[in-house]
């Protein structure tokens, strides 16, 4: 049976919902990510890498790259789930064993069953040791250029579960073997715990981008593919909802968007906030829009010439509203930003200026700069 809540929610309560469940207090990294759930990865840095830009804000004294310094000692791995990013191991393991859509030849198993002997003799490698002991060659790459095959081979014995990423050396991913996970005695929980972490992360959801997230899982657990249909069906009846203006939302089981902790208006303590845009609270682009008013688009990949708002336009959180964006760009070493708002102009709360002062202050820090 569905949980509906008791009385109307309103769509300024979700806002609130929005932002104050997942900018929780400064705890540790691991913390952070547990909580988290999961934490997309980009390798864009303008300042930083969406990861590093996405934990500054939930982590005491992040510093940009700590994550990937502090990687070889935490119990997380960095795989595809709904997107590529990092994972408690708990969470990870529930998406193996994998079963691709694509098998291999017999002659690309054995140059996999070859490279992985190689890499439990040596422990930790770098592609380039398989590249030399193997030498594969090149091949064509998704974007139409050209890759090390072993770069190529080490990322499907990956996706594949046979070998992990040990950590990265320059930002080049290290390769270690995997053990194999045992398959889950009962796949519908496993499925439904799936659904769990991207609800917990990404929440409130409306129904439609509950729906788009739950389809992410064939990729993330090709194995599944055929009850991501049954598990949206369960989801949709385990799940607390509410309909607010025509679209159904859902969130955890143990929270309430109504609830008299997310009612304060000021739910960041008065604070300016750069998010990265894959952060979970402008994730959803759709509810972004229902929730904002206006509409975010990541413009990297945009030509130049049709961008609206910048290569990697941060949205800009103030309180509970995002009011717009910034651009940053290190130069003299210094952090120097163009923003822009949706009302044509910022805030003339004094206040807001203040604010903001504090958060380009925190980000030079963040980048080692102050």
């Amino acid at each position: 049976m569905n949980i509906l809540t008791r009385r109307p929610i309103t769509l300024a309560e979700l806002r609130r919902y929005t932002v104050g469940r997942t900018l929780f207090g400064p705890v540790t990294l691991a913390r952070a990510i547990e909580r988290l759930g999961f934490v997309q990865a980009d390798p864009i840095r303008a300042p930083a890498r969406a990861q590093d830009l996405i934990l500054r804000h939930r982590v005491h004294d992040y510093r940009a790259g700590d994550l990937e310094r502090h990687y070889p000692k935490l119990a997380i791995e960095e795989d595809f789930f709904v997107n590529y990013g990092f994972l408690p191991r708990n969470t990870h393991a529930l998406l193996h064993p994998r079963t691709p859509r694509t098998t291999w030849s017999k002659s690309h198993g054995k140059k996999a069953a070859a490279v992985l002997a190689f890499v439990r003799e040596r422990g930790v490698v770098h592609p380039h040791d398989v590249d030399a002991r193997f030498q594969h060659g090149k091949v064509r790459n998704w974007f139409g250029g050209s890759t090390n095959a072993s770069t190529q081979l080490l990322d499907q014995m990956h996706y594949r579960g046979l070998v992990r990423i040990a950590g990265r050396a320059s930002g080049t991913r290290l390769y270690a073997a995997r053990e194999a996970t045992p398959p889950p005695v009962d796949p519908q929980v496993a499925m439904d715990s799936l659904i769990d972490v991207i609800v917990k992360k990404y929440a409130p959801l409306p129904e439609r981008s509950l729906a788009e997230l739950v389809g992410r899982l064939r990729s993330g657990a090709p194995q599944w593919a055929n009850d991501c249909r049954g598990g949206l069906q369960r989801s949709r009846t385990r799940l607390p909802s509410a309909e607010v203006d025509g679209t159904r939302w859902f969130w955890p089981a143990n929270e309430n968007p109504g609830a008299k902790r997310w009612s304060s208006v000021d739910v960041t303590e008065g604070k300016v906030r750069l998010l990265a845009p894959f952060d979970p609270i402008v994730w959803d682009r759709r509810r972004f829009e229902t929730l904002w008013g206006w509409a975010y688009r990541f413009e990297a990949y945009v030509p130049a010439a049709r961008r609206v708002r910048g290569y990697y336009a941060l949205p800009l959180l103030w309180r509970d509203a995002v009011i717009g964006w910034g651009n940053l760009a290190v130069i003299d070493n210094r952090v120097e930003s163009q923003l822009g708002y949706v009302s044509g102009k910022p805030p003339r709360d004094a206040r807001f200026k203040r604010a903001l002062e504090e958060e380009l202050a925190r980000m030079q820090k963040f980048l080692g700069m102050a």
